[in-house]
């Protein structure tokens, strides 16, 4: 099955008060969804947003994931998550990697979905990528 998902994460301060929205389209059905927390970071709800959308798939499927989050697509583009598990989870510079329950979620939920990550330029013409941002901005107005 072919899924195709949308992830955003805003942050209102950094740390600060945070969401996260996703939308998820297969066929001729589409699912919102979103989420907040009161203290967190940018990078986390991108994360989030990503893991959650995901967590949702009832079985395998075949994904095209868009992000505008550099951090989150290079990361599997650019195999950062491979060379971080085999270094321990610590960075380039020897540094413990930040979000790691997530990036962990995110591995084990990469090997049971075809996921191809792919950039989308932010807050620019793409009208899923800009309802993302939209429902991660109404989160943080909730909080």
């Amino acid at each position: 099955m072919k899924v195709i998902i949308y992830t955003d994460g805003a942050c209102s301060g950094n740390p600060g008060p945070g969401g996260y929205g996703a939308i998820l389209m297969c066929n001729d059905k589409k699912k919102e969804i979103s989420g907040g927390e009161k203290n967190t970071t940018n990078n986390k709800m991108e994360l989030l947003a990503a893991v959650e959308a995901l967590k949702l798939l009832k079985m395998p499927c075949e994904v095209d994931l868009y992000s505008d989050s550099a951090y989150l697509i290079n990361c599997f583009n650019n195999n950062w998550l491979e060379s971080w598990k085999k270094n321990g989870w610590k960075n380039s510079k020897k540094e413990s990697v930040k979000n790691i329950d997530l990036w962990q979620e995110l591995d084990k939920l990469n090997q049971i979905h075809k996921i191809t990550w792919i950039k989308v330029k932010g807050h620019a013409d793409n009208e899923y990528n800009n309802r993302c941002d939209y429902l991660a901005r109404s989160e943080i107005n909730k909080l």
